[in-house]
């Protein structure tokens, strides 16, 4: 599990493609402390697992459906990436929950100047947005961000100095693709509202959970 606060911004050294997959090779210093083979980094939102480690970077192997999936495809060398390890029993939980799943790519619409703000206009796909939320959280290119504004085709978010300053969110513009994923929370409340009712609640006649039982159990 991640929470979504990038701890340095990497690079992509090199990309080595072996029919549909690729091997990537990211330019790291800090994630790299502690840091052994089989670990979990988040490498824009992405979680990779580290299968070697140099002196300057580390390794990672990226299967056929992370890159469908994702907008690692799209990295050129040098291309810079947010970094984050996996969270540790007792750190500090800054942002959300942040699985590193990706679920769908965004783009960047549109970019405006607010005062000492910068606003993104991101969008997005209909199966993307149903779960994201004014004034909720979701997760751009692994950097954890409150969303401000949601429509039936994008989202907004407005990122403050130190958030474009440590994160490789500032160097991204208009049409830039982004990886998207919108807060688990939502995705484990609709499952369970379209579950069928256990076999005791129906012999009791309580029904499937569902918005109308909840509403008329006082929720």
């Amino acid at each position: 599990m991640f929470t979504g606060i990038v701890e340095e911004v990497g690079a992509l050294r090199a990309v080595s493609r072996s029919g549909p997959s690729a091997r990537l090779c990211i330019r790291a210093a800090k994630v790299l402390e502690g840091t052994q083979i089989g670990d979990s980094i988040a490498v824009n939102g992405v979680c990779l697992t580290v299968t070697e480690l140099g002196g300057e970077g580390f390794w990672a192997d990226v299967m056929h459906e992370t890159l469908d999936r994702s907008a690692l495809g799209s990295l050129r060398p040098g291309d810079p990436v947010n970094l984050e390890r996996a969270m540790a029993a007792g750190g500090r939980f800054g942002g959300h929950i942040v699985a590193g799943h990706v679920d769908a790519v965004g783009y960047i619409r549109s970019t405006k100047r607010d005062a000492n703000a910068l606003w993104y206009e991101i969008g997005a796909g209909p199966d993307l947005l149903r779960y994201v939320v004014e004034k909720g959280s979701v997760a751009i290119d692994g950097v954890s961000l409150t969303v401000a504004r949601v429509d039936k085709e994008s989202f907004s978010i407005s990122a403050i100095p130190h958030t474009l300053a440590v994160t490789a969110l500032g160097k991204k513009g208009r049409g830039d693709p982004v990886n998207l994923e919108a807060d688990i929370i939502g995705k484990y409340v609709e499952k369970l509202l379209g579950l069928p009712a256990p076999q005791s609640a129906k012999e009791t006649g309580a029904g499937a959970l569902s918005l109308d039982m909840l509403a008329r159990c006082g929720f």
